[in-house]
């Protein structure tokens, strides 16, 4: 296990590079079960963090986050957590929270464009917009391919 005057160093060196540099996010700055340093960081300097590792997409582990003001931003793969709609879960909790969310997967898993259309949709609300500007619009459904 890392002493903790090593956690303490680097949470200082990360508040030294926010001073010095325009940084205005962190992503996984921190081990993934260190919460302390990560609510000691967010408590300390006025920038996105990030919990990928952190958070896992995992709504469970999200509140635990809110309640431990631990971070302020997720990064969302889908494919992490298992199921769309948990991920949907993981998006409205984080952005009730007031966090920044943004969509991402795993490297080189896909070149769906899935995910692109899914963060137009949960990052942005871009989906009810659309529907409002086609007006008279209906679900496809089954049958998708013969509308």
């Amino acid at each position: 296990m890392e002493p903790k005057y090593c956690k303490k160093s680097l949470c200082n060196l990360y508040k030294e590079f926010v001073k010095d540099f325009p940084i205005v996010s962190i992503e996984d700055p921190f081990d993934q079960d260190d919460w302390s340093s990560w609510a000691s960081l967010l408590s300390s300097v006025d920038i996105q963090l990030v919990g990928d590792d952190l958070l896992v997409t995992n709504p469970k582990r999200i509140a635990e986050a809110i309640q431990k003001k631990a971070c302020n931003g997720l990064l969302l793969k889908v494919n992490q957590i298992g199921t769309v709609t948990e991920s949907i879960q993981a998006a409205l909790d984080s952005k009730a929270a007031g966090w920044g969310v943004m969509v991402s997967h795993r490297s080189g898993e896909t070149e769906d464009n899935f995910i692109a259309d899914l963060s137009v949709g949960l990052a942005s609300g871009q989906l009810l917009r659309i529907e409002e500007e086609l007006g008279n619009v209906r679900y496809a459904g089954e049958s998708f391919r013969s509308p």
